[in-house]
């Protein structure tokens, strides 16, 4: 056999090249995703409608027994950036809150004051996890019981900044906010935006069941607190096994690197840092106490980063690109915030977000008794994919379920309490979340990244807000 007739075949790629050839998407190509499927359903979901009355509280609900079957309303595919833009021009305010969070931010850590800040703080606790990780958590969820988790996008460098100086990964970082964060606006001990708003439209005295809302609290918190801690010590011992281990291997700034070596806290920086924490105390205090919105807290940033600069002995001109420079690397998260919001456009659009709700309350009113309970908070976290607005929830739901509840013998204090898990926790596993992929976004994790770490948590969570939802439901937790 001649040589010229022996072909060399090429090798074959094991299992695990193969899959190694399959690469996640980006961000913004899954939320497009999302968007064409969400197109999609207005032409085949049935269009429908229920009739809105205001309550005696001067709230504008649904009427349950108003459903009815409307002429479909499909949305056309090509005016899908239509909606996008529309989703930009709706989230402006969060749009800038992160531009400028993300300027002020990197101000502060041109300065080295951040830098410094850490490393004493890193150093105090780096072999106090067990401490310091439940302290923050339970900081950001107390804070959350009150406000949403966006407010704290700004917050995400800082965080990621103190977990790697200890040696653990980005994603200890932003968990510390999101899931302390998720606890405390989920459990609803206080929320005036979702458990008030329920409450109210279930004629429930306000702030009612708070007891047993805030032993969730408590137990969430505790739950969540055993699995980030016992995460960040793998991965402190193991760093392979996180999931950002290649990209944070990117930034050899925290490689090998001694905890004291980041600098000292001289007067500069001890002021530059005071400022921040003045800034950042303002700002939650204006929203607990002062009603302040997005556009408030923005200003806030902005003056942190002027602020900050003079203190650190930059000039006009060095303070201004550092500024710009830090909210280049914020469009993207920005962009994304944008993107999430064109979904609800295009399903109130093709007006069928009604239809769901009432083929969901169906099901539910179908189903026995001792798995209403547990349906009623599955069914909520189904409801949140379509509709993300924790109020407009509650104004869409709440009269449907809560004369379901009636009938089939649940409080409603248990339904109030299934809307409030159904509509809190999923939001931290959501690509159209905004505090979700806002935080994830400053902090440059991918969200295939984030999913890697976080669906099983997610998983824990359902199953302990189904075993609550379930005492409560045994309990008749009242009154109602």
């Amino acid at each position: 056999m001649s040589t010229a007739s022996v072909k060399k075949q090429s090798p074959r790629p094991s299992d695990n090249q193969k899959k190694k050839l399959f690469k996640v998407p980006h961000t913004f190509v899954i939320i497009l995703f999302i968007i064409l499927f969400a197109t999609l359903l207005t032409w085949f979901v049935p269009a429908g409608q229920f009739e809105r009355i205001e309550n005696a509280l001067g709230i504008k609900v649904v009427n349950p027994e108003s459903f009815e079957i409307i002429e479909q309303a499909p949305v056309n595919p090509l005016k899908i950036p239509m909606y996008i833009l529309n989703g930009l021009i709706d989230s402006a305010d969060l749009f800038f809150l992160i531009l400028l969070s993300g300027g002020a931010f990197n101000v502060i850590t041109s300065s080295g004051a951040l830098q410094a800040a850490v490393g004493k703080v890193a150093n105090k606790f780096s072999t106090k996890e067990s401490i310091f990780i439940p302290l923050l958590t339970l900081l950001f969820g107390l804070i959350c019981t009150t406000q949403g988790v966006n407010m704290f996008i700004g917050f995400a460098p800082v965080t990621v900044m103190i977990a790697r100086a200890m040696g653990f990964d980005s994603i200890v970082g932003v968990a510390i906010i999101l899931l302390g964060g998720a606890v405390g606006f989920s459990t609803g001990t206080l929320n005036p935006s979702t458990t008030i708003v329920a409450q109210k439209l279930a004629d429930l005295p306000l702030y009612s069941g708070i007891e047993y809302r805030a032993f969730c609290f408590i137990v969430y918190m505790v739950i969540t607190n055993i699995f980030l801690i016992k995460y960040a010590k793998s991965v402190r011992k193991n760093p392979e096994l996180s999931p950002m281990y290649d990209l944070d291997q990117l930034d050899t700034s925290f490689n090998n690197r001694d905890l004291n070596s980041f600098g000292e806290m001289n007067s500069r920086n001890w002021l530059v840092m005071g400022t921040l924490v003045g800034t950042l105390a303002v700002i939650v205090y204006g929203g607990i106490k002062l009603d302040w919105g997005l556009v408030e807290s923005s200003a806030a940033f902005l003056w942190l980063g002027v602020i900050a600069g003079i203190f650190a002995g930059f000039g006009p001109s060095k303070i201004a690109g550092c500024y710009v420079d830090g909210a280049k690397k914020m469009v993207s998260a920005a962009m994304i915030i944008g993107l999430a919001r064109a979904v609800p456009g295009v399903l109130s659009t093709g007006k069928i977000i009604d239809t769901i709700v009432f083929g969901l309350g169906n099901v539910l009113a179908s189903l026995p008794y001792f798995v209403q309970g547990i349906a009623m908070y599955i069914a909520n976290n189904i409801i949140n994919v379509f509709i993300t607005s924790g109020s407009g929830q509650a104004a869409a739901t709440m009269p449907i379920i809560i004369p379901i509840s009636d009938m089939v013998g649940l409080t409603r204090q248990t339904s109030v309490l299934a809307y409030n898990f159904g509509d809190g926790f999923s939001n931290y596993i959501l690509p159209t979340s905004t505090a979700l992929m806002g935080i994830l976004g400053a902090a440059n994790i991918p969200y295939d990244r984030w999913m890697k770490f976080m669906w099983k948590m997610f998983l824990i969570w359902i199953v302990t807000g189904s075993v609550l939802v379930l005492i409560a439901q045994f309990i008749n937790l009242g009154p109602m």
